[in-house]
């Protein structure tokens, strides 16, 4: 498995406490909750492949930073 990209985002402070609350509610951390609405809005507009779905279902087995 590749390593993971890291970069930095900024984003509004009132976006950050919805994305921190949505997070808690999914017992997930704000990165991988932000990481996994990237992958859904990929998998749904068609533009991730079928091998990128696999290796992420590989990774649902923990949401750790």
């Amino acid at each position: 498995m590749a390593p993971k990209k890291s970069f930095l985002l900024r984003m509004n402070p009132q976006l950050y406490e919805v994305m921190e609350k949505w997070a808690a509610d999914e017992f997930r951390s704000v990165n991988a909750h932000i990481e996994f609405l990237l992958r859904d809005a990929a998998l749904r507009s068609g533009r991730l492949g079928k091998k990128e779905k696999l290796s992420h279902q590989e990774n649902d087995e923990y949401d750790a930073d």
